[in-house]
């Protein structure tokens, strides 16, 4: 086919070489993996079951084969479990014998399967299970012999009592003697702790608390150590009087073995078993046994320090009431020396990582040594180690003091403004990973320091806090770590609850906004639309929330870039969740509605995905004419839409939107509708705080010359009432009534600026007004007197100052707050029937709406 070689182009500096190209192209290709042959061992007859198949490889089959039917063991049994208990499992013992680690390993991992999962009854084939677990613990390989060995301690909390003590125990007593090997000993150790939470304290007490005693003299370290961490839970299934008795001796005694290993061992197990110790074993045990170890003029080896200082703060905590002063003082030094160990010093280089765990450990330990030190001598006592470890050389423990800040400034409370420098050097610290730490729990570290927060405006505290954060979430904002970034702004959401909005608006906003423009990432995007509306929903400025939308609009619903649409679509997802219902359909279905015209289709697909979470957020008859709105666009998509994804989108999008109910009753209503009407709530109540504010403001604003007038008034109109209550004695009836109108009008005129709460009242008495009118009732003008002046009379009453208070409430007081009782009986029952010629209106307006939607409904399925 080739009559001679194709001519090749000289390469390139950079071209192939013509020699490896020829050699690749004359290289013989093997068309199959396998050989014939291999082929005909690996072929399997397909009439075979499968007890028969598996039988079958585990006699001829390679060693892959094997160990796959050993790993598939546990399906067997399930399956057929006499089978393969009879046929299976005697072949599988049989190829354990002398086989390779992997397939030992499968065993141990499949017969540990089949006993924790209940497959079989126990008492029927553990023994067959049992036999060949200890049979091969004692494997010459480690690792083989520990994988058994750990599924025999899995094993023994599914096995019953007796069997545990017929086939581990009585095994259990020949591993232990000193004629058996280190490994035989060591597995001991390890069978003998896991076995006694299984018995009763007598049968522990007096069958293997002995043996454990004499593992506990054994001749090789490792074997003392080993039995060491298991004494601790023999001494929890003793109980509390025996572990005083039989236990801790012997624990104190490995205290002050020559092997370091060994009295860390002891050590570590003393103090965990600190809670079941008295106070006179705590005394005269553990008391002098920290004392030598904390000493400065015994050389304590660094295993010691290492374990010393893991349990620092747990040693004081449970110490505490059993230390003089001086034993405390001698604890402190300890402490503050275990901060600085290892630190280069002159002459002295840097310890290895033994030293960093140590500082580490300290940290770890911070917040128990402030509650032993107690918060107000945190500055004498603490605050230098403190500030240490924040600085440390080492990442690692910059890392952990990081994680340990957020409860040592709730435990400091007051004091907190200690701790402001180390605060601003952990977030301006050059590993991202210190700030990963110390954003994990940065929302309860700003709660605290800004709720305390009356010494942070000294010094301009709070302005380098604020550069700190912002300059912590540009840094995290230029690097890759986008899933620290998002952590960072999902934490700084707290921030809308703890500072003033004018702040929020002035500095972290803008940011916000060029995050939602230029971040490329997601989930970035979507924590800060979050954010964005958080800080939204908190800001109590109108001008500022006015100016926050306008920019949301301009930016990025008629931004450029079909990026910006997509991301104020996503602003419109997260806020329907942020804000109430109201709140949502009011500012935000609009411009999310009229993307239908954007040019870009994927713009159009997020709308018509978007489109349920719209229309889920209208309730009728207020929303009347949004649902209108919202229907012609559903009109546009479905008559004019040419992009075909778009099209079936928004075929699925009306299925699901002829299943939403707008007019639910109110027993039908799911939590989150009584989740959306407390979001109402604090909304309006927010408002009212800035009603109230800016009436404060304007307060403030107000000349002093009209004060003087408002005093002016107030006098002559106590002059005017004391006259009119001693002519009031000598007057008749008739004239007594018009004095207490008179009266009622004249603290009518004293409120002249009332709170917010005043229009309800006036729009209450104007309806009952307008009800009363139409209803053609001869006295209706009369009540609707009485009851403005009444309720003008009660809200005198309950807002006016001290001292006006006496004319107010000087004559006939309980008259008139009777009268204001049965008046406001009246209202009530006027109310109710407005509320049911009100239902009936709805009710009238219900029908409306559904005939109208059935007509849409036909539309569409002609369209469809």
């Amino acid at each position: 086919m080739f009559p001679g070689r194709m001519p090749l182009s000289p390469p390139g500096p950079a071209g192939p070489d013509p020699e490896l190209e020829l050699a690749f192209i004359e290289r013989p290709i093997r068309r199959s993996l396998k050989t014939a042959e291999e082929i005909d061992q690996l072929t399997v007859d397909e009439d075979l079951n499968d007890i028969e198949r598996a039988i079958y490889l585990l006699s001829v089959g390679q060693e892959v084969q094997k160990a796959c039917i050993i790993s598939n063991l546990p399906t067997l049994v399930r399956q057929n479990p006499a089978e393969t208990f009879r046929r299976v499992v005697p072949k599988v013992r049989e190829v354990l014998t002398g086989a390779a680690p992997e397939i030992q390993l499968a065993a141990a991992t499949s017969l540990l399967t089949i006993l924790q999962d209940d497959i079989i009854l126990i008492h029927t084939h553990t023994f067959s299970i049992l036999k060949t677990v200890l049979l091969h613990m004692n494997h010459r390989d480690p690792v083989v012999s520990g994988a058994w060995l750990e599924t025999l301690l899995l094993a023994i909390d599914a096995l019953p009592k007796d069997t545990i003590r017929q086939e581990v125990l009585n095994p259990l007593l020949y591993q232990s003697q000193l004629s058996q090997s280190v490994q035989g000993r060591l597995t001991s150790c390890r069978i003998l702790g896991k076995v006694a939470c299984k018995f009763d304290s007598l049968m522990v007490k007096t069958e293997l608390v002995p043996l454990a005693r004499s593992l506990c003299q054994d001749p090789e370290s490792e074997v003392r150590v080993c039995m060491c961490r298991q004494m601790e839970i023999i001494a929890r299934a003793v109980g509390v009087d025996d572990t005083r008795t039989e236990v801790l001796p012997e624990l104190a005694e490995l205290a002050g073995d020559e092997e370091s290993s060994v009295r860390v061992a002891a050590f570590d197990s003393i103090i965990n078993l600190m809670e079941m110790l008295d106070s006179e074993d705590r005394l005269n045990v553990l008391v002098p046994m920290v004392m030598a170890v904390c000493d400065g003029s015994s050389q304590v080896d660094e295993a010691v320090m290492l374990s010393l200082s893991f349990q620092f703060g747990k040693l004081c905590s449970g110490l505490a009431g059993f230390l003089s002063d001086e034993q405390k003082c001698v604890l402190l030094q300890k402490f503050r020396v275990l901060c600085v160990s290892g630190l280069p010093t002159e002459g002295n280089p840097a310890d290895g990582t033994k030293s960093a765990l140590i500082r580490s450990n300290c940290c770890y330990n911070l917040p128990a040594m402030v509650v032993f030190v107690e918060s107000i001598h945190f500055l004498s006592d603490l605050y230098l180690p403190f500030s240490s470890l924040c600085s440390d050389p080492e990442v690692s423990v910059r890392q952990s003091a990081a994680s340990s800040f957020h409860q040592v400034v709730k435990l400091l409370g007051s004091n907190v403004y200690l701790v402001h420098k180390e605060l601003l050097s952990l977030l301006q610290d050059e590993a991202l990973e210190v700030l990963d730490a110390l954003s994990n729990q940065l929302d309860e570290t700003l709660e605290v320091v800004l709720s305390r927060g009356e010494n942070l405006t000294l010094d301009n505290k709070l302005s380098e806090l604020l550069s700190a954060l912002l300059s912590a979430e540009q840094k995290v904002g230029s690097s890759l770590r986008w899933r620290l970034h998002e952590k960072l702004l999902q934490r700084y959401r707290c921030l809308a609850r703890l500072l003033p909005g004018q702040l929020l608006h002035q500095s972290f906003c803008p940011r916000i906004f060029i995050i939602l423009t230029t971040n490329k990432v997601l989930p970035v995007q979507k924590e800060a639309a979050r954010t964005f509306c958080t800080f939204l929903r908190y800001n109590r400025k109108q001008e500022q929330r006015q100016e926050m939308m306008e920019r949301l609009f301009r930016d990025l619903a008629q931004g450029h870039s079909y990026w910006n649409r997509l991301r104020f679509l996503d602003v419109c997802e997260v806020a329907a969740e942020v804000f109430s219902r109201k709140y949502f359909s009011k500012h935000l279905v609009i411009p999310a509605l009229e993307l239908v015209h954007d040019p870009v289709a994927n713009v159009r697909y997020k709308l018509c995905q978007l489109l349920p979470q719209l229309r889920s957020s209208l309730r009728l008859p207020a929303d009347k004419l949004l649902l209108q709105k919202l229907d012609l666009c559903v009109q546009k998509f479905l008559c004019e839409e040419k992009d075909k994804d778009v099209v079936a989108t928004i075929r699925k999008t009306v299925l699901e939107l002829d299943k939403l109910d707008l007019t639910e009753p109110f027993h039908k209503r799911h939590d989150w509708d009584f989740l959306d009407q407390k979001k109402e709530k604090e909304e309006m109540l927010l408002l009212e705080m800035e009603h109230l504010e800016r009436q404060q403001n304007d307060g403030i604003r107000i000349p002093n010359n009209h004060t003087e007038r408002k005093r002016r008034d107030n006098k002559t109109s106590l002059s005017i009432t004391k006259s009119m209550s001693m002519s009031s004695s000598t007057s008749a009836s008739s004239s007594s009534k018009e004095m207490r109108r008179s009266k009622l009008s004249r603290s009518r005129s004293l409120s002249s600026q009332p709170p917010t709460s005043k229009p309800v009242h006036s729009e209450k008495s104007q309806k009952v007004k307008d009800l009363g009118s139409s209803s053609g009732l001869g006295k209706s003008s009369t009540m609707s007197t009485k009851d403005d002046s009444v309720r003008a009379a009660h809200f005198t009453l309950t807002t006016q100052s001290t001292s006006s208070m006496p004319v107010l409430i000087r004559s006939n007081t309980t008259s008139l707050l009777d009268r204001a009782s049965i008046l406001d009986q009246k209202d009530h029952r006027i109310r109710t029937l407005d509320h049911r010629t009100s239902n009936m209106d709805h009710r009238n307006n219900m029908m409306e709406y559904r005939t109208s939607n059935l007509d849409q409904r036909d539309f569409r399925t002609s369209i469809l």
